[in-house]
């Protein structure tokens, strides 16, 4: 049967994917941030060597190395386990591991206890220089994260405010210059103005990435409709191929059955019936030719109301008991009053293409039509005694234009029969299956569920998705 199509991306697979690729994009930068560290430690060092105390020197430099090898050991960990795995086990790695990098801010905001007001204004300037420099490099480095980002700054900040208010309050008590209160004023003017500024570059790599996400949807979208308009044109080259082969024969017959009658006048009653089955014959070719335009439109009427199987059955028995007994088949009917909700004219033309299919493969013996209350509602099951269906082409009955090769009879008609039902079926949302035994029979069985009116509209306008057949033995559904 039909299945439906792919459905859209929802917003929560694009933000899964988005946080994902932020995170992905951080760590590209980091290798870079870890060198730049080791660079300025070592910078600070050579300023303050002489000015601070050496034990508190030493104490930061230790926190500082630790620090920076902390960072280094979870790049490593990420280059070798995480990095080609999904987005899942990436946001997880990286909720573990997130701390590391405010604790990083940290140690280098525990610097002002090296510098402010204990080396000379020119160190001073320089150390705030880096303190800065180091801010600034950080949105560069860390805006794709907001989260981290954000506990960056706010860590180094509140850090370096918090050395400086405890100098001037404690140590100083309030006795200091007073460029101490510009300072503390400066410090915080700039971490604001740092904080916005890696919001607006955190929403513009989120942008992107939100972009990239819908391009990549929308290349995917236009790579299969490509293909399914690829699909579409081998079908209807196939499709033209078949029906010329298979019209002409009928029509060719009708020709000849013609010319015969108009060369021996006498042979009337000879040749009416052959004209008569040709004339049939053509019929049922523009037949399904009619219910494959009308599923491959989109634009199947429907009209769901309860139908009285009992009678549907009795009046498909009219009309193949003839055929049935034509061939020398028995034509049994099994009926349990019941109805169901669907739409009587598909149904009974699923039902009668079934009853066709089985009149055409079986040589001897007969039919039984067959209507049994289920579990899961009223069930109509149609066996022959006909020539089966290998496993192997099984799920292949159900494909447009599918013959099976080993069939007589498989001159006659398009191959449109069962994949007509397998749609329909789709349509109405009724369970099909079938079993089979080369040389023995079929059986096919329909799950007379009832039918809701806007789900079948729903999937007749979804009907020129790609055909699914079913597994030998399971029901053609969706």
């Amino acid at each position: 049967m039909q299945s439906d199509p792919l459905p859209p991306p929802t917003p929560s697979d694009e933000a899964h994917w988005v946080e994902g690729e932020l995170i992905r994009s951080l760590m590209r930068t980091q290798s870079n941030a870890q060198w730049v560290a080791l660079l300025l430690t070592a910078v600070i060092l050579g300023v303050l060597w002489g000015d601070a105390s050496t034990g508190a020197t030493f104490a930061w430099v230790v926190l500082g190395l630790a620090s920076t090898a902390a960072r280094f050991w979870v790049l490593r960990r990420y280059d070798r386990d995480v990095v080609r795995r999904g987005t899942s086990e990436l946001l997880a790695f990286f909720a573990r591991y997130r701390l590391v990098w405010p604790l990083s801010a940290l140690v280098w905001g525990l610097t002002t206890v090296l510098y402010f007001d204990r080396s000379s204004l020119a160190d001073q300037f320089i150390c705030w220089l880096i303190m800065a420099g180091l801010a600034m490099y950080s949105i560069h480095s860390l805006s794709s994260e907001r989260r981290t980002m954000r506990a960056y700054l706010d860590t180094l900040g509140a850090t370096a405010l918090a050395v400086i208010l405890w100098r001037m309050v404690a140590e100083l008590r309030l006795q200091g210059p007073a460029y101490h209160w510009w300072l503390v004023g400066l410090l915080m003017l700039f971490w604001q103005v740092l904080r916005l500024a890696g919001e607006r570059l955190h929403e513009t790599h989120r942008r992107n990435f939100e972009l990239q996400f819908r391009n990549a949807q929308l290349i995917d979208s236009l790579t299969r409709q490509t293909q399914a308009a690829l699909d579409a044109v081998e079908i209807k080259n196939r499709f033209l191929a078949s029906a010329a082969h298979d019209i002409r024969q009928p029509v060719h017959a009708l020709g000849l059955y013609a010319d015969w009658l108009g060369s021996e006048p006498e042979l009337v009653h000879e040749l009416a019936p052959k004209i008569v089955n040709a004339t049939k014959a053509v019929n049922q070719l523009f037949d399904s030719l009619f219910d494959l335009a009308r599923l491959d439109s989109g634009k199947i009427r429907l009209t769901i109301e309860p139908v009285d199987v009992g009678k549907l059955l009795r009046d498909l028995e009219l009309q193949y008991r003839p055929l049935c007994e034509a061939k020398g088949l028995h034509f049994r009917l099994h009926v349990r009053p019941g109805t169901a909700m669907s739409d009587p004219i598909l149904l009974q033309r699923v039902l009668g293409n079934l009853i066709a299919n089985a009149v055409k493969y079986t040589q001897r013996g007969g039919l039984l039509v067959a209507a049994r209350p289920g579990r899961e509602g009223l069930r109509i099951e149609i066996w022959d005694t006909g020539v089966g269906i290998a496993p192997a082409h099984q799920r292949e009955i159900f494909r447009e234009f599918y013959k099976v090769p080993t069939h007589a009879g498989t001159d006659e008609g398009f191959g449109l029969g069962l994949y007509i039902v397998a749609r329909l079926t789709h349509i109405l949302g009724h369970a099909l299956s079938l079993s089979s035994r080369p040389g023995r029979g079929t059986v096919f069985r329909l799950v007379l569920q009832p039918t809701d009116a806007g789900q079948a509209a729903e999937r007749a306008k979804s009907s020129l998705a790609t055909l699914l057949p079913p597994r030998a033995g399971a029901p053609v559904r969706s």
